[in-house]
């Protein structure tokens, strides 16, 4: 989710003076929507398949799976090839894929039509907009591609040898069948939403100044023309990863222990004390009573931030890639 909430953090592009014989607003406007929501996908895609291992290994650890407990992050990267080879570290990539690329560009999309909504119905500008808006769209690709992060979930959880599910289509009939119909999908849905507010408003609010201050202070030092349109001012590469990883390290820390109840909350069956996490609460009692704060609620945060740095490279690298690709400057 970090990938995607730096996509849809980045801020429209500072322009510069419009030169003479530019393209007008309906020619820059065909497909706009179109475009986004291909340059959105593309991009989370490519950032999420170049940190899958690291995903891989956060389910493992946060769920406590039995044959990697009692491992560390770098000893689990290390084990979970030896025992299950090195596509094992992908295992459940497939559905992240399906998840991630509508994701990315619903929340893309969202904050846009969200913030303009805040701005022009409620008034609200400045850098509160950009909080209440990321807000609103983290929540509302959440709602939307939940059901996929639940099977992703389940497929990243199983051991080779161990296969409750032979494939998406499997899980979601299994699922379906068993969990409750159409409602089982949505397990562990409340923490993700309350998780989701802060993480992906921080993450806009931190993202979004650090751009608009930065352009605006330092546009030699820090920006670059656009490759499709001169006239527009766009983060040199370094500087998009810097901020991006500022934004997706502050906001991660605030919402981690949400994630960590969730996952818990999505494995549901799969896990021995299922019964004693039914609700939200319960989960996040169980987990603090068994295994504390750093072990528990935190487990696995390092690693968050060890994926941090490179997800948001390959995001935004491949977003301005695609913008430009696209037109959308």
């Amino acid at each position: 989710m970090a990938a995607a909430a730096a996509l849809a953090a980045a801020e429209p592009t500072t322009a510069m003076p419009q030169a003479a014989g530019a393209g007008g607003p309906a020619a820059r406007r065909d497909f706009y929507w179109l475009r986004s929501f291909l340059a959105g996908g593309i991009a989370g895609c490519c950032a999420k398949t170049t940190v899958a291992p690291l995903d891989r290994v956060k389910v493992l650890l946060q769920a406590h799976n039995q044959h990697y407990k009692h491992l560390g992050v770098f000893s689990t990267l290390r084990a979970v090839p030896q025992k299950e080879g090195y596509l094992g570290l992908y295992k459940g990539n497939g559905a992240m894929m399906i998840r991630i690329f509508p994701y990315g560009a619903i929340q893309f999309m969202a904050f846009e039509h969200y913030k303009t909504l805040i701005t022009t119905k409620l008034g609200v500008s400045g850098h509160v907009h950009r909080l209440m808006a990321g807000s609103m769209a983290g929540m509302t690709a959440v709602i939307c591609t939940y059901p996929l992060d639940m099977v992703r979930v389940r497929l990243a959880f199983q051991v080779k040898g161990e296969h409750t599910y032979t494939g998406i289509i499997h899980a979601f009939k299994t699922i379906y069948a068993k969990e409750g119909g159409f409602l089982g999908f949505y397990r562990g849905l409340m923490p993700t939403i309350l998780g989701m507010a802060p993480y992906a408003g921080v993450s806009f609010f931190t993202f979004g100044t650090l751009k608009s201050v930065g352009l605006s202070h330092a546009p030699t030092l820090l920006g670059r023309p656009s490759s499709d349109n001169p006239n527009v001012l766009v983060l040199k590469t370094h500087i998009n990863l810097l901020c991006g990883g500022v934004a997706g390290a502050i906001a991660q820390t605030i919402s981690y222990p949400f994630d960590v109840t969730r996952r818990r909350m999505q494995l549901g069956t799969v896990l021995p004390e299922f019964e004693k996490c039914l609700t939200m609460r319960e989960t996040m009692k169980y987990v603090y009573g068994h295994h504390g704060i750093r072990k528990g609620l935190y487990r696995g945060l390092s690693l968050n931030y060890i994926r941090c740095v490179p997800s948001q490279a390959v995001a935004f690298t491949t977003y301005e890639l695609m913008k430009q690709f696209f037109h959308l400057n």
